[in-house]
């Protein structure tokens, strides 16, 4: 498998290209809070949050490309709230008039970085983002409770559930887990030990990012771990 990718001029915006080289490929995909408009030769469609881990498998040979949106920026670009499409991915006719799904189709066989890249720029010329969606992500990257977060935006308890169900799919307390979780294996996978991983990363001690592993991956630390790596030699 090879896989590149690279910030666009839309902030919480990644252009992202992976090949499946021969033999078909299955890959764990973690969740992280985002939303991706991905086109895999013949189709284009939108691959919703993920509220657990999941395994995808991709025919040998297959090309694709997507954009990758965080901070909450996909519902808006999309046209669709993250919580409608909660573990879902849906072709983009489904959710868009069948005209406008059909032209961005016929751009992106034609070249689908292109096409995916001019759409979001002119995209972002008309839809209106969440500011909050970036300062919510950030503060729960940085630790902060739902509570916390709440009080630094003036939002209520409530108010704030129902910005992150429709910005990121799910509520606070649970995209905190994530994005814990993904803090973690970010830094087992630089090379620190799973104490030290937990412990960097918030976690009371490593049995609780175990448990966290167990019931957002599906997996324990060390399988995860293994493959990813295994993952990341084949690319």
């Amino acid at each position: 498998m090879s896989y590149r990718e690279r910030a666009t001029s839309v902030p919480g915006v990644v252009l992202w290209e992976r090949t499946v080289e021969p033999g078909s490929e299955l890959t764990l995909i973690l969740p992280d809070g985002c939303m991706d408009l991905i086109w895999d030769g013949c189709r284009l469609f939108v691959a919703g949050p993920d509220s657990t881990a999941r395994w995808h498998e991709s025919r040998p040979g297959t090309r694709f490309a997507g954009l990758r949106f965080s901070g909450g920026s996909g519902p808006a670009l999309v046209g669709v709230r993250a919580d409608e499409l909660l573990d879902v991915a849906p072709d983009l006719e489904q959710l868009w008039p069948t005209q406008r799904a059909e032209d961005l189709g016929q751009r992106a066989r034609a070249d689908p970085v292109v096409a995916l890249e001019e759409w979001m720029i002119q995209r972002c010329r008309d839809a209106d983002i969440d500011p909050l969606g970036p300062h919510i992500l950030r503060m729960t990257e940085d630790g902060l409770g739902a509570s916390d977060v709440a009080g630094r935006l003036g939002l209520s308890a409530r108010q704030l559930h129902r910005r992150c169900l429709s910005l990121f799919g799910y509520g606070p307390q649970r995209l905190r887990r994530i994005v814990r979780m993904g803090r973690a294996i970010d830094s087992a996978r630089a090379g620190a030990s799973l104490a030290e991983a937990a412990a960097g990363s918030g976690y009371v001690d490593q049995a609780h990012l175990c448990r966290d592993i167990g019931d957002l991956a599906g997996t324990t630390p060390t399988r995860l771990l293994r493959h990813l790596r295994l993952r990341e030699d084949g690319e």
